[in-house]
């Protein structure tokens, strides 16, 4: 049996996630290995997996908030959101001045309400929606609430092109070759868990009147995982995977039980009244060896086993 762990991965751009696992899986000798959240091909960055017992922490890491870096290009807006998609539509972007920018910007953070890309993983009825969308069935998908905590714009660049763009407008193709600006943002953004970064371009573009998408995107955090230091893909059997006690102590919160308490976890059984030592809840259930029990929470004034590990996967 492979060893238990967090395995966190820096995915090239060019292939899918789950090509991702099933290296993994390879690379460690399991089948056992599953991820807290995919990226799209042309994505890069960090990948979040569980190895053996491991895969049972990250149903709570999946919901956590993310960085991303990316560079959305005004003036050009794609049937994807991104730069993988076909051009539906090019606007000379020129005149767009840095404080219109910033302002649309400022009203793309906090609290939004966002439509998720068309081309996206979301089910409808059970079918993927950029399935969907490929075989040119009408999508439509449903407004969510995310947040975006940070939308900062690090750099901007300003280009003329020369545009070739297949421009479809009721169902006849036509081109548009004219000389046309677009405007590069190389941006950060910190959000919830759900947001899509190629619908903030794609509103991003649609509110300043040019149409925009996104010609690149990088996850550099999940929660309190960094992409720094994590291995490529061509280095996963020897990569060196996060223990689960240290990675459900930085997700949740530690909660030190002694090697009593932690039998009773073990078993079923509730701590009467030691909810007051919780500092939160859930929180990662550490016995006096290192070894993580578990995932529990406050039930009243007593603390109860949301989850237990395999004694094999611990630590």
């Amino acid at each position: 049996m492979a060893a238990p762990g967090i395995l966190l991965v820096d995915k090239p751009g060019g292939i899918t996630s789950h090509d991702v696992v099933a290296r993994a899986r390879r690379a460690r000798g399991t089948r056992k290995i599953g991820h807290a959240g995919t990226l799209d091909p042309m994505a890069t960055g960090l990948l979040v997996l569980g190895v053996e017992g491991a895969t049972r922490l990250l149903t709570f890491i999946v919901g956590l908030d993310k960085t991303y870096e990316a560079t959305i290009r005004l003036g050009v807006a794609t049937d994807t959101d991104d730069a993988e998609g076909t051009v539906v539509s090019v606007t000379d972007a020129a005149s767009l001045d840095s404080q219109a920018i910033t302002a649309g910007v400022a009203a793309l953070t906090g609290r939004i309400s966002q439509v998720p890309s068309t081309y996206s993983a979301i089910k409808v009825d059970g079918r993927r929606a950029y399935d969907l969308a490929r075989a040119g069935e009408d999508v439509q998908l449903k407004a969510r609430e995310v947040t975006v905590s940070r939308f900062e714009v690090l750099a901007e660049r300003r280009r003329s092109t020369g545009s070739q763009a297949a421009i479809t407008d009721g169902g006849t193709a036509s081109v548009d070759s004219a000389m046309s600006g677009v405007i590069d943002l190389d941006v950060v953004v910190d959000c919830s868990s759900g947001t899509y970064i190629r619908s903030l371009a794609r509103d991003l573009g649609s509110a300043l009147g040019v149409g925009g998408h996104l010609t690149a995107l990088r996850r550099t955090r999940i929660g309190p995982f960094d992409v720094a230091g994590a291995p490529g893909v061509e280095d996963l059997a020897d990569a060196t995977m996060v223990d689960p006690a240290t990675a459900a102590g930085a997700v949740l919160g530690q909660f030190e039980v002694t090697a009593d308490e932690a039998r009773d976890l073990r078993h079923g059984k509730r701590l009467i009244g030691a909810a007051g030592r919780l500092h939160t809840t859930p929180a990662a259930a550490i016995d006096p060896d290192g070894a993580l029990v578990g995932v529990v929470e406050r039930r009243g004034d007593d603390v109860k086993s949301a989850m237990n590990m395999p004694e094999e996967a611990a630590r």
